[in-house]
């Protein structure tokens, strides 16, 4: 287990995933590699793919055999397996959401509880900050951000209340923007969580994804998905039901699978974790 990023739910994971020894595996979400070095235990083969470079770098430092790094955003998954001789894998796994990582580097700006720049991006080469975003969009641009992406009911009050500092003084920290939100009555995670999706564009590349995977697997291949809010388990929820009803293969958790109570004593951010899986049907075309 990484001290970088505490994987969740991996002993259900990696069941769910059943490893094969020799067989290709692709981590979509590296991160500190906890579920990759699982699978190489196992005598899998992985690519890992990560949009962080901080996340590359760790587990390269540690890389073992048999483990293939790959940067880039896994809504190009289908690309960058090919390019990395991964066509036809037994196993995908997509851990989505914020690492442990990220939340607790303060440069990096994801957690309102840490004062740091308000940043949110999980791949630094990316042009828009959520300091950006707070800065230039309108009252009711941001109210929407924050209704659709954050569920957060005090939506208005909240960007009535941004607009208005802002014109006083600009808002550039975490705290900066905590402090308003807990002013209003509203959930600083709801409003951090909602921009960090805007940023990042999140649930798009997620949508986007799920498909190129699913054509990334060999016969009786699994996916194996965990989602850690609503919105994420949603689509996750609705895309494997598409996949069965086109006949794409078959869903394997009728009930999304969730952690124990000694998972979450130990490891808080696993309180919200789902974990959905898909065996693929051979050879699915998928136009």
């Amino acid at each position: 287990m990484s001290d970088f990023h505490k994987s969740v739910l991996l002993k259900e994971t990696i069941a769910g995933l059943r490893v094969e020894k020799n067989e290709k595996y692709i981590d979509a979400t590296l991160g500190g590699g906890g579920h990759s070095f699982e699978i190489l235990r196992l005598g899998g083969k992985v690519l890992g793919i990560d949009v962080d470079k901080d996340a590359i770098a760790y587990v390269k430092s540690k890389k073992p055999e048999s483990l293939t790094l790959a940067r880039g955003n896994f809504r190009d998954i289908d690309k960058i397996a090919l390019l990395n001789n991964f066509g036809k894998v037994a196993g995908i796994i997509f851990d989505l959401g914020v690492s442990s990582h990220q939340i607790d580097s303060v440069t990096r700006g994801f957690s309102f509880q840490n004062e740091g720049p308000l940043d949110m991006r999980m791949d630094r080469e990316l042009g828009v900050r959520a300091l950006d975003l707070i800065k230039i969009l309108t009252k009711g641009e941001l109210s929407e951000i924050f209704t659709k992406f954050g569920e957060e009911t005090r939506a208005w009050a909240i960007s009535n209340a941004i607009v208005r500092a802002r014109s006083i003084k600009p808002i550039e920290t975490t705290t900066d923007l905590a402090k308003i939100v807990l002013a209003i009555g509203g959930k600083s995670k709801k409003v951090f969580q909602a921009l960090r999706i805007a940023v990042n564009d999140e649930l798009n590349s997620i949508l986007e994804a799920l498909p190129k995977a699913l054509g990334l697997l060999k016969e009786n291949g699994r996916l194996c998905v965990i989602s850690f809010h609503s919105l994420e388990d949603r689509i996750v929820k609705k895309k494997f039901l598409e996949f069965e009803e086109k006949g794409m293969g078959r869903i394997i958790t009728k009930k999304p699978i969730i952690p124990t109570e000694d998972e979450i004593e130990g490891n808080k951010r696993a309180r919200s974790a789902k974990l959905r899986i898909f065996s693929a049907k051979g050879g699915s075309a998928l136009g």
